[in-house]
């Protein structure tokens, strides 16, 4: 099992996945059902959940910035961790809440790491540096061949129209941080029915809700 700060109020619950592979509609329908059932939930998404984040996001995806090294990108979006932990996520795990994300550091690794193809270790230490070394208790990987994510987007920010080369880097490092660590990933078929994947997620979030506040 992996090192890091697993924190012991609240539950932390992460949504990865290349393009296309349905995390925010999965992160939207675990948090409902869990209000739904009681549970105080923070939902929340990177980048670009804080005042901050906004203009960061900006940066990072729209087309008009054209390219960036891939330092600045990687240090763009760990810029936006270390805002988005510090500002919402700390805060709503030492309520007690549930906090269901959207994107975490997993991204970093693999977007910035296997597909800018940066050092994986240095990228790691910036990318949990900023986030205070904050694991999450169960992250959700969704997974979808690039190519069939990619075709779901009539118009591509400045990450969706990277090569499909590099989404195909960026689905495995996915798949390959999972099976470093089974006993925090779930891994599922993005292109099940979406109550489908929704039921198996609750699931895998229920044991752990011992230590959410309702």
């Amino acid at each position: 099992m992996r090192s890091g700060v697993y924190t012991q109020r609240g539950v932390f619950v992460c949504l990865e996945g290349g393009e296309g592979s349905g995390k925010s509609t999965q992160a939207r329908l675990l948090a409902d059902r869990l209000t739904a059932e009681g549970y105080a939930v923070r939902l929340t998404h990177e980048p670009g959940d804080t005042a901050v984040g906004k203009e960061l996001r900006r940066i990072v995806l729209s087309p008009e910035t054209g390219r960036l090294a891939h330092r600045t990108e990687a240090l763009l979006y760990a810029a936006d961790k270390a805002e988005h932990v510090e500002t919402l996520v700390l805060p709503a795990l030492e309520r007690g809440e549930v906090v269901v994300t959207d994107r975490y550091v997993d991204s970093t690794l693999a977007y910035q790491g296997a597909g800018r193809d940066l050092d994986p270790a240095e990228l790691e230490a910036v990318a949990r540096w900023a986030t205070g070394d904050l694991r999450p208790h169960l992250t959700v990987v969704l997974d979808l061949e690039p190519a069939h994510g990619l075709g779901r987007f009539e118009e591509r920010d400045r990450i969706e129209g990277e090569s499909l080369d590099f989404h195909q880097r960026v689905r495995q490092a996915f798949l390959d941080l999972a099976a470093a660590d089974p006993d925090h990933y779930l891994v599922l078929d993005a292109r099940a029915p979406v109550e489908e994947i929704a039921g198996l997620i609750a699931g895998r979030v229920a044991p752990l809700l011992e230590q959410a506040a309702r």
